[in-house]
């Protein structure tokens, strides 16, 4: 398998140089730029198509949250993950709104970070008891369930809400009886037929379609 293409914006050089440290001890990651505010962002990714940014939240010139907003509208399919010194909810959720994949904290082990990295990547992340929450507060009034107004199959149907309870990939292919390798072809549909770019937006999609049971 090709190594996986990373672009670092981060507004401070220690911690682009600590990133780089981490991620070259692992083949399946290659540092393809580096980046200092959203803006820089923005020109990297054209001219370099990574296939996932780490940007950091706090920068000058253009924050983390704008550049995953126009690179998301722009180019789609690059994924981006906010790498951050603080789990502060708010802004993290924003940014997941916006498009970003999720986000890892700079203080975690280093073994771990590429495991959450990897597991990004491959589109294998569940999503976070404190995100589900903060959809759910966002939408508390269910809706009649309008199943016959949306354009997923019933198998589609079914595995996004699984994703909207907040279960792994594994968790959907154990509960469903279908292959890992299925669970994640019908998330790829699912996302495409939508236009959606995460879990979390498939999540709020959910709720506010009245689609969960």
């Amino acid at each position: 398998m090709q190594p996986f293409r990373i672009l670092i914006v981060d507004d401070h050089a220690h911690a682009r140089e600590g990133i780089r440290e981490i991620l070259e001890e692992h083949e399946d990651f290659l540092i393809v730029g580096e980046g200092k505010n959203g803006e820089e962002a923005l020109k990297l990714t054209e001219e370099l198509m990574p296939d996932i940014i780490l940007m950091d939240i706090q920068m000058p010139v253009m924050d983390g949250l704008e550049a995953t907003k126009r690179i998301k509208i722009k180019f789609p399919y690059v994924k981006i993950v906010m790498i951050t010194v603080s789990d502060d909810i708010t802004d993290l959720f924003d940014a997941l709104k916006k498009g970003a994949q999720g986000y890892l904290l700079k203080n975690i082990q280093s073994e771990a970070w590429c495991e959450h990295l990897r597991a990004f990547a491959l589109d294998e992340v569940p999503m976070s008891k404190e995100i589900a929450f903060q959809i759910l507060k966002e939408f508390p009034q269910s809706k009649a369930i309008t199943k016959k107004n949306t354009p997923l199959s019933t198998r589609e149907l079914e595995v996004l809400q699984l994703v909207a309870k907040g279960l792994s990939n594994r968790e959907i292919s154990e509960t469903l009886f279908i292959s890992e390798h299925t669970v994640k072809s019908h998330l790829k549909n699912i996302l495409s037929k939508l236009h959606l770019d995460n879990r979390v937006q498939l999540t709020s999609y959910a709720f506010q379609q009245g689609l969960m049971d």
